[in-house]
């Protein structure tokens, strides 16, 4: 079945369940890029811009992350970008356990279609979404290998969040060389331990 058909299904699936968290007060921010990209970036949430625009990842923060694409020679369009949740939370406050959980069937769908060789997690939320015991100040632009429940093998790449990059000059060096290594990462063979490297 065609990928972009599969996302369009889900992302209608996604609009039609009113039982979401603030269904109805916020949009839909489903995602958007290569439905055949072999990295997946994952923020938390969408924020004021993204809930405008319905678009992840358009704002300041967004800038910042194509800056970082374009650096590394990928334009955006050649990548898959989303969220852990696809709407925005109220006053733009961090998404609750109960949000993160209620949006995690469609997230674990989402992830299936795409089938990405990395996911790059985006900031803390995303990044203990995969890694539950990680810390980003510590995991940062270290790859781990899951597997998740239907037995699919990703690799997990946590990044500093673009938003918080604006904040730190310190984090926005580390985000960069982050980043410079995710091509390098890409073309390893993702067939060997990533572990203890």
């Amino acid at each position: 079945m065609d990928k972009r058909f599969e996302l369009e299904k889900l992302k209608n699936e996604i609009e039609a369940d009113k039982s979401l968290p603030t269904y109805g007060a916020a949009n839909l921010v489903f995602g958007e890029g290569n439905p055949e990209a072999e990295v997946m970036f994952i923020g938390e949430a969408p924020g004021f811009h993204e809930n405008k625009l319905g678009r992840p990842f358009v704002g300041r923060a967004g800038q910042l992350l194509n800056k970082l694409l374009a650096d590394i020679g990928w334009p955006r369009e050649s990548v898959y970008i989303t969220n852990i949740i696809k709407r925005r939370p109220p006053k733009n406050r961090d998404p609750l356990p109960k949000e993160i959980k209620a949006y995690e069937p469609y997230l674990k769908k989402q992830i299936k279609i795409i089938n990405p060789k990395i996911i790059a997690p985006l900031g803390r939320f995303a990044m203990n979404y995969f890694l539950p015991s990680a810390k980003i100040s510590q995991n940062h632009g270290l790859p781990s290998e899951v597997l998740t429940e239907e037995g699919q093998r990703l690799i997990i790449c946590p990044l500093y969040h673009p938003a918080a990059a604006l904040r730190s000059t310190a984090v926005l060096n580390c985000l960069e060389h982050d980043f410079r290594k995710l091509p390098k990462l890409l073309k390893a063979n993702i067939n060997a331990k990533i572990k203890g490297k």
